[in-house]
């Protein structure tokens, strides 16, 4: 569709995918990256050599949080989640080591603030949801309480004392010190105004998000006055899950109903320039609709533990492994993705191409 060269970089007969689209999967030089892999038994963390080195397996044991991992900047630690525990493990030695444990609970994915030293996850214990954060070290750990499930807590790039994360279900943006003040919600919306997958638009420190799937737009950090990006109704490429560059001057996502591919959109104009397909299955019936799910629509999933992208049977919004999630590598001239294409979900990792053999469609 682009010219551009893609990579698959799995070829095994079970689920295996980078890590969510939060986290770049790449470790430092772009020379390795670590994937989640089903191919025991049970989910674990993998590394492979780009763009044809060896696959190593780097955790044993009991199954890994499938979206949990994350990595450290300077790329010796890869942190994860077992059940109500988390760890780091040595991406080249395998060596692990616990961080912290909070019995009877569950944890959501790792996030690390920019310099390493402090961690967040959703957490679950018993009826009480909330956020978990400390050190990295596993010094200073505390849970901040919030009456509703959290997902995708992300500490701010340029502030890290301030925690980003989303509540389900709406209203959905919110932050909250990471010493558990000054919580607050950052937009107040109903169900019917359906805004997902927020993160950081890079240095900018404001936040960029989809309102599905009508448009993508951006949030002031400060002063919270929302500005549009792009407006999906007339070219119908809808952006679904989004990852920004460092600079914050592109928006890489991948898109829905209809599926068209991976795309690379500029923060400023909204012109959007086509990266390569993914042709996934993009599984999830929510996802042809404008609105949050209701009650009516978890007959299977509201039996789920902390949130949709752990309930393997949800068909609301479909397992997650069927969704592309898109990331930059840590140069950002590769990005990686998810594809069931062939039947079972590989990883992929496109080369970007520039301007070369691509074509700008304003959205």
């Amino acid at each position: 569709m682009t010219g551009a060269k893609v990579h698959r970089m799995t070829n095994h007969p079970s689920i295996n995918h980078p890590s969510y689209f939060l986290q770049s999967s790449f470790l430092p030089g772009d020379e390795e990256l670590f994937f989640t892999s089903y191919r025991t038994g049970t989910a674990q963390l993998f590394v492979a050599g780009f763009p044809d080195g060896t696959i190593r397996q780097v955790t044993e044991g009991a199954a890994v949080h499938p979206f949990s991992a994350c990595a450290h900047p300077e790329g010796d630690r890869l942190f994860f989640v077992r059940g109500g525990d988390i760890w780091w493990v040595d991406p080249k030695t395998g060596a692990d080591t616990l961080v912290i444990r909070f019995s009877d609970s569950q944890l959501g994915e790792c996030s690390l603030d920019r310099d390493g030293e402090w961690v967040c996850a959703a957490i679950k214990q018993g009826s009480q949801n909330g956020l978990a954060v400390g050190r990295a070290d596993g010094s200073g750990w505390r849970t901040i309480p919030f009456p509703r499930t959290v997902i995708h807590p992300q500490f701010h790039p340029l502030e890290p004392e301030w925690i980003e994360f989303a509540g389900d279900p709406a209203p959905r943006m919110h932050r909250v010190k990471r010493d558990g003040t000054a919580m607050e919600c950052l937009y107040i919306h109903s169900n019917e105004e359906f805004i997902v997958h927020e993160t950081f638009l890079g240095s900018t420190g404001d936040l960029v998000y989809v309102e599905w799937p009508q448009a993508l737009k951006r949030m002031d950090w400060t002063t919270r006055t929302i500005t549009g990006i792009a407006e999906f109704h007339e070219s119908g490429i809808h952006a679904w899950h989004i990852a920004a560059n460092r600079t914050g001057t592109q928006i890489l996502c991948d898109t829905s109903h209809p599926d068209r591919g991976i795309f690379l959109i500029d923060a400023t104009s909204g012109d959007a320039r086509a990266v390569c397909r993914s042709e996934a299955s993009n599984q999830g019936s929510q996802w042809t609709k404008s609105r949050y799910a209701l009650a009516a629509d978890f007959e299977i999933a509201r039996k789920r533990n902390l949130s949709w992208m752990e309930t393997p049977t949800d068909t609301v919004y479909g397992p997650q492994w069927t969704h592309p999630h898109p990331a930059f590598s840590r140069g950002e001239k590769l990005i990686t993705f998810a594809s069931d294409r062939t039947g079972q979900t590989q990883v992929y990792v496109a080369e970007l191409n520039g301007d070369r053999a691509t074509s700008y469609a304003k959205l």
